[in-house]
């Protein structure tokens, strides 16, 4: 660490130019409209994938080295240490190499193969538990031990992105709306890890005072949906969801469940067939999260269509495809997983036809 506080103010400032001069080499992120069989429904996707690093994660990682920086918890000998399930850590390591500090990524095991060799080639050290819930004690000892800065996403999302504006997500997505048919969505639809983006979203359609209602999927196995119905942040499951990135076990100090309109429970196996069914339509590959978001946000489509409701839907391409080619997109992989994605490609395949998307439950 420099010797006064005159050097170290100095080094943070350094520090805090080097990540907003990143910013300012970016452009914003892509808004696609995806073509869907029903009447009066303007469907959209936010690519989100054409980040540096190559998903949502880069924007929360820009604003977590920012407010660590500005709160005087990282400096110039910082180990930075993250718990994540991969895309947070790609983006964190990042912007540890950006400004000369190491890293180190706590994570599942299951995590992807692909975005482990981004974290590494990104100068990041790769530290395995065996389980998700273990991940939090572990960075926590990891930091302690070398005398680092736990950056703990799980807790900071909320709070180290700006929610009123300065070019949030939100923000971005209402001015890029403007010139469309429906330039207030009827619904945006998120999922959750952290619980940042829909803590950010929600409280910036309260801010500025939208009608547009927030919708929050989540996989099998999260916690997240059973504490915003019950309205309690102590919910735990003992299962390990599957839909990488998404989905946690407990309710994530991050998720705000008081800015969220309704949630929707997405079966694994619909998530990943509707990743495949997106990747089709839009020509390129797309992650499992953002099935999870289009089959929540398909879902609505219907239901708007079927009741007359004309209106624009708003989603997430969370990150690219080509991190799960030997995961989601292996149908061996996905086969030995246990997942049977034939019920719903066929639900897709029948939407696709005539413009109603009926529950797989109900084709049997």
């Amino acid at each position: 660490m420099p010797k006064t506080s005159t050097e170290l103010r100095a080094w943070i400032a350094e520090a805090v130019r080097c990540v907003d001069a990143d910013a300012n080499r970016s452009a914003d992120t892509h808004l696609h409209r995806c073509e869907v069989p029903v009447a009066g429904i303007d469907l959209y996707l936010k690519d989100e994938s054409v980040h540096p690093t190559g998903s949502l994660k880069h924007r929360l990682a820009r604003s977590l080295f920012l407010y660590a920086l500005c709160n005087g918890w990282i400096g110039p000998d910082t180990t930075i240490v993250e718990a994540s399930s991969g895309s947070t850590a790609v983006s964190e390591a990042y912007f540890a190499r950006l400004l000369g500090l190491p890293f180190v990524a706590v994570m599942p095991r299951s995590t992807s193969e692909e975005k482990i060799a981004l974290i590494e080639w990104y100068g990041g050290r790769c530290h395995f538990v065996d389980s998700a819930p273990e991940m939090y004690p572990e960075a926590q000892r990891i930091a302690a031990e070398c005398n680092g800065h736990y950056m703990d996403q799980f807790t900071y999302a909320e709070r180290a992105t700006d929610w009123r504006g300065n070019n949030n997500i939100a923000e971005s997505i209402f001015d890029q709306m403007s010139a469309e048919p429906h330039p207030i969505p009827s619904w945006i639809v998120v999922s959750a890890g952290t619980g940042g983006t829909s803590a950010t979203v929600g409280r910036f359609l309260r801010y500025r005072r939208f009608d547009t209602r927030l919708m929050v999927a989540d996989p099998e196995g999260s916690a997240f949906l059973e504490g915003w119905e019950s309205n309690s942040s102590d919910v735990t499951t003992n299962a390990r969801p599957r839909i990488e990135g998404i989905g946690r076990p407990r309710i994530e100090p991050s998720f705000v469940g008081g800015v969220v309109d309704d949630m929707m429970r997405v079966p694994d196996a619909a998530s990943i067939a509707t990743m495949h069914w997106t990747s089709k339509k839009l020509g390129r590959l797309v992650g499992p999260s953002t099935g999870t978001n289009m089959w929540a946000a398909l879902t609505l489509a219907n239901s708007m269509g079927a009741a007359g409701e004309p209106g624009s839907i708003v989603s997430l391409i969370c990150d690219g495809g080509d991190r799960y080619e030997h995961s989601y997109f292996d149908h061996e992989w996905v086969q030995n997983a246990g997942f049977d994605l034939a019920p719903w490609l066929d639900a897709l395949a029948k939407f696709d036809e005539s413009g109603v998307l009926t529950p797989v439950a109900d084709q049997q």
